[in-house]
């Protein structure tokens, strides 16, 4: 095992270094000259954002934290309904301001079938913008919030307790999750309409 020290070793960078940056990756999206889009998750939300690169230093299209959601009578969450209609409202504001194609920027997110990237990427497509991948990377009935709807449902009916508990911060909004597709729908539509 070498040591860090001598002549011919070379520091990384320090965003490489905490794992936060991978270059090659970075380099490769940019040569693409099209805007990245960018899909960064927390626990509490989602933000997407349109991204052009610049050499003085990247710029931003368009930017939609899923706070600014609950105007449309959605709550929001980190959930991939949530990460759809942000894709959908940050598609429509960047093809405003001109951007007609765009690449996804995963960052250091491992790309899997079904995470939630691809639903902000799938909202996206649906206001107009074309990219490379294809809808089949997360289900239709992920996008509409069916699953989270149909588990609602279920412990409505076998565990009142348990529903409670894991769907309190929607009561404390007024949000009934076990009506979640036709609440989607309806955010859907008032985002479309703009």
């Amino acid at each position: 095992m070498s040591k860090a020290t001598g002549p011919v070793y070379k520091v990384a960078f320090r965003r490489r270094r905490k794992n936060l940056t991978n270059y090659a990756k970075r380099l490769a999206l940019v040569k693409g000259n099209v805007p990245r889009l960018v899909v960064r998750k927390s626990s509490t939300g989602v933000l997407v954002q349109f991204v052009n690169f610049s050499a003085k230093g990247d710029t931003v299209l368009a930017s939609v934290h899923s706070r600014s959601l609950a105007k449309y009578g959605w709550a929001p969450r980190c959930n991939a309904p949530t990460a759809y209609l942000c894709g959908l409202l940050a598609g429509k504001m960047a093809k405003k301001k001109g951007a007609s194609d765009f690449i996804l920027d995963a960052g250091m997110q491992t790309p899997s079938k079904g995470a939630t990237m691809f639903a902000a990427l799938r909202g996206a497509q649906d206001a107009g913008l074309s990219t490379n991948y294809t809808d089949e990377m997360i289900p239709e009935e992920r996008v509409t919030g069916a699953t989270i709807e149909a588990y609602a449902k279920k412990l409505k009916s076998d565990a009142p307790a348990k529903y409670s508990q894991l769907f309190s911060s929607y009561a404390k909004q007024g949000f009934a999750p076990e009506n979640m597709v036709a609440n989607f729908k309806a955010a859907k539509a008032k985002i479309e309409s703009e």
